[in-house]
């Protein structure tokens, strides 16, 4: 009988500066625990975390009483919550979408909406800002993973996909996800 895994996704959110992540890592480590899945960068001037941590209810349970006295430490703001194994009721195809367009507001809500409406879940996304290589026009770039429906028609979401992309003046992709 395999055991149901625990865990606690953690949030930290604060002024960046170096050894943060030594010290969120090393705290987690030393309850025995294990980060399993993670997101940091810096955004602005602020570090910004999110963490799956597996461990045992218990270990889980020393993480959470560390956290008080690492957040004052660190000068950062970290919220927790307890979650178990992602539900695998869907039998959901993984796919990557790009997008590149010129920086306007509006981008990332217009892409949620087209997916939101089609009840295809946006399972990751990131986005960046850059400037164009020759003109140095403002480009803005997205990138998301998604779960479409396995009984959904593939070859007809993306020509819909890319019309609307089209439409919009996004230049888009719409691919398996690959590995």
């Amino acid at each position: 009988m395999t055991r149901q895994k625990t865990y606690l996704v953690i949030s930290a959110l604060g002024e960046d500066h170096p050894g943060i992540v030594n010290q969120l890592s090393k705290v987690i480590l030393e309850q025995g625990c294990n980060i399993e899945d993670s997101r940091m960068t810096v955004l602005g001037g602020e570090f910004a975390a999110m963490l799956l941590v597996e461990g045992k209810w218990n270990t889980l349970a020393k993480i959470e009483n560390a956290l008080p006295e690492l957040e004052r430490q660190l000068g950062l703001t970290i919220l927790c919550k307890r979650t178990g194994e992602r539900a695998t009721g869907r039998n959901l195809l993984p796919y990557a979408i790009d997008v590149v367009s010129l920086d306007h507001p509006g981008i990332v809500n217009t892409l949620a909406g087209f997916f939101a409406e089609r009840d295809i879940n946006i399972e990751d996304l990131a986005t960046s800002t850059y400037a164009a290589a020759h003109t140095g026009a403002p480009m803005f770039a997205v990138h998301m993973t998604v779960g479409i429906p396995s009984d959904m028609h593939i070859a007809g979401l993306r020509e819909e996909f890319m019309d609307y992309c089209d439409a919009l003046n996004l230049d888009a992709v719409l691919e398996p996800l690959k590995g």
